[in-house]
């Protein structure tokens, strides 16, 4: 009997697209600008707080349900600790969520069509089919596109946005994110903050008051805690629930001592996350101003990032340009935002040694 090894594979793994994270380069001596990483490193506090931890607790089990930290996280958000879950990063919480409260039969997600895309990831490997909800010309989420998507008469699963949103960095209001609430009350409104930090505005103000508003957040970003993985979801207590629910039927143990006080550390350090989160403002600012100078067309960003595009030049040729400088940005081949180059806020060093080979570069190709 011949044995075909794919038939070892279910289905929907074998046509399964896996997410394609931004590169991790083994080589020293590059200027990484390409997967949002903070360019400032974790408050000392955190380093410290591991340190000592490290040297006790890892021979133990970690507290399953992360209460210390949850109990941080609520008193820092001024929510109950029944409205606060944990995972490993905030791409574990969002698969969770995605499990949770998307899986109705023969209804849509709405999800815009330029966002982060290992939601269309979740969505295959869940079943779960996505209705890719159009965005501007300008690549803004556009509110009147899902009006209309939601007042079909096929059955909507839910509502997912980031904001900011990625790879555009565009930012919607809290009224905007009150208006898709109110789109389909009796399904989850997921908001998804990983770069809110950076000048977007939280909807926890609005968790009270929609039982269907789930947000999630991550320490990767604003608080330089990539290498931890901890992320967070904050919404009412049954949909905190239903989380937990999902995490314990796949991993009752999701998060390590390490992690656990090592975000504690973090949320204790308020004055630090400030004063990082200023800085990248700040040389956001300047790089936008370089590069508009250059002749790019930036986006407007309330994220560690900016999306920007030449109009007389390839982004495919800038980005190889660029990396032949050994200088990293993130290029997307998706149809609408072929053109441009997603470019993570680095140091100020960092940053003006990028506008310079940008400034060499596009000299040479003009000569």
């Amino acid at each position: 009997m011949t044995v075909v090894t794919e038939d070892f594979i279910s289905p929907r793994v074998q046509n399964l697209q896996p997410y394609q994270p931004g590169e991790q380069p083994k080589v020293d001596g590059l200027v990484k600008l390409n997967t949002n990483e903070n360019p400032y490193p974790p408050s000392a506090r955190v380093v410290e707080r591991i340190a000592e931890v490290a040297a006790t607790s890892l021979k133990l089990y970690p507290d399953p349900e992360s209460d210390q930290l949850c109990d941080t996280i609520a008193a820092y958000y001024g929510v109950t600790r029944e409205q606060v879950f944990v995972g490993n990063g905030s791409d574990e919480v969002l698969a969770h969520a995605f499990c949770a409260f998307f899986q109705h039969d023969n209804a849509k997600l709405l999800i815009p069509d330029v966002t982060y895309s290992f939601y269309s990831v979740y969505c295959r490997l869940f079943g779960i089919e996505p209705e890719l909800v159009p965005v501007s010309e300008s690549l803004r989420i556009d509110l009147s596109a899902f009006t209309a998507a939601a007042n079909t008469n096929e059955p909507i699963a839910g509502i997912v946005v980031s904001n900011p949103n990625a790879p555009t960095g565009e930012s919607l209001s809290l009224d905007a994110i009150e208006y898709l609430l109110s789109l389909h009350p009796t399904r989850v409104v997921l908001v998804d903050e990983a770069y809110v930090d950076f000048g977007g505005q939280s909807a926890m103000s609005l968790v009270q008051q929609y039982p269907n508003l789930l947000i999630v957040q991550t320490l990767s970003k604003s608080r330089a805690l990539a290498g931890l993985r901890v992320g967070l979801a904050i919404g009412q207590p049954a949909l905190i629930r239903a989380l937990n629910q999902v995490k314990n039927s796949f991993n009752s143990f999701p998060l390590g001592c390490l992690a656990q006080q090592g975000a504690i550390a973090a949320f204790e350090d308020r004055a630090y996350f400030e004063q990082t989160c200023l800085a990248v403002m700040v040389t956001r600012v300047v790089l936008a101003d370089g590069l508009k100078q250059l002749g790019f067309e930036v986006l407007p960003s309330s994220a560690n990032f900016l999306f920007v595009r030449h109009p007389q030049h390839s982004a495919v040729m800038l980005a190889a340009r660029l990396r032949e400088a050994r200088i990293l940005v993130r290029h997307f081949k998706q149809e609408r935002v072929a053109q441009y180059l997603r470019i993570s806020i680095g140091t100020d060093q960092q940053v003006n040694y990028l506008l310079k080979v940008l400034e060499h570069v596009l000299n040479a190709l003009e000569a």
